[in-house]
């Protein structure tokens, strides 16, 4: 079966009419993601994202229907109620850009022109005063859960590397939406040297492959450690209470997007969706299942007073963030005012 940007839109298009007829809850739904960029397949697959707004508060946020092994249909949830001000959706790091320039596909009732319209107000949205909002929100998330493990006595677990991926998830995006939207997972380290470059950082790009441990292991080794990956990615996704990212319709879409990225130019840019579903699939497995994740975060000096001395890595990374932040505000006339909640 030959699947283009094209066919995916006209499934897009047909999955909504076809929603919409059957729930009078939603009022409107709209196409955001990797479909509204012209090249949206990595590694030969691709998930289409749909948004679909409900009067009332969804029972269901997040569902996933495979149309093949390479694609899927990543539908989110959401109530009416979260768009009601559009001014603050302006400083909001990722429901903003997703409302800044989607694609409508249906609306029942009539407020998404004044949404967008809002956010978009004199050109405001990509200005300084805002954009560093959005940044700070980030790196204030991205301080925030580094506190969790900032202390930590005992070994850590896969829930306490599960804290550390996140937080530095934050960090990044921090810095790339000082140019631009969020990066998601799958392009992470691939989409980032640019926005470091851009933000005039480029020292950025070694210290985030440093603080996974990067430095320490090959492509091969990542080759190595498909297998057992999979492995648990597949017996995860069957769990009940698995993170909703595991699930069976998105095995391909991330084993042919590393497997994709490891024969790229920047092959180690696979590291992290592999190393972040490999921990979110680990929290639910034991045995060697969990062994083999264990090793793998060993060699990545993950494990023991290796973890330490990450985490201590990715504090000093969040405080650079801040410094540049400072930096941007004093060069653009703005009041540099310490982290929220910090």
């Amino acid at each position: 079966m030959r699947v283009t940007r094209d066919s995916l839109l006209r499934i897009a298009k047909e999955t909504v009419q076809e929603r919409a007829y059957n729930d009078p809850d939603i009022v409107a739904a709209y196409l955001t993601g990797s479909l509204l960029t012209p090249n949206p397949m990595l590694g030969g697959t691709a998930d289409i994202d749909l948004v679909f707004v409900h009067k009332s508060q969804p029972t269901k946020t997040r569902e996933f229907v495979k149309l093949t092994p390479d694609f899927h249909i990543d539908i989110s949830r959401r109530a009416k109620d979260e768009f009601k001000s559009p001014r603050e959706l302006r400083g909001d790091p990722w429901l903003g850009y997703e409302m800044y320039d989607p694609v409508l596909l249906y609306e029942r009732e009539k407020f998404f022109d004044f949404v967008q319209a809002s956010l978009r107000a004199g050109f405001e949205f990509e200005q300084p005063p805002l954009m560093l909002q959005r940044c700070k929100t980030l790196l204030t998330h991205g301080r925030g859960i580094w506190m969790d493990i900032s202390e930590l006595e005992t070994d850590a677990s896969s829930k306490d590397i599960k804290k550390y991926l996140k937080s530095l998830f934050h960090a990044v995006n921090a810095i790339a939406e000082l140019s631009g939207p969020p990066i998601q997972e799958r392009r992470l380290l691939l989409e980032f040297p640019a926005r470091a470059e851009a933000a005039q950082k480029q020292g950025m790009i070694s210290a985030v492959y440093g603080l996974l441990g990067a430095n320490r292991v090959n492509p091969d080794a990542l080759k190595g450690w498909l297998a057992d990956w999979k492995s648990a990615f597949q017996l995860a996704s069957e769990k009940p209470g698995v993170d909703e990212r595991i699930h069976p319709a998105r095995l391909n879409y991330y084993d042919k997007a590393i497997k994709a990225l490891l024969e790229s130019e920047t092959p180690l840019s696979a590291l992290w969706p592999l190393l972040q579903t490999w921990t979110l699939s680990s929290e639910m497995l034991g045995g060697d299942h969990l062994k083999f994740w264990e090793n793998a975060c060993s060699d990545l000096g993950l494990m023991g007073a290796g973890f330490k001395e990450k985490v201590e890595g990715l504090d000093h990374f969040l405080d650079e963030i801040e410094i540049t932040f400072e930096e941007i505000a004093t060069a653009n006339g703005l009041d540099v005012e310490p982290l929220a909640g910090l």
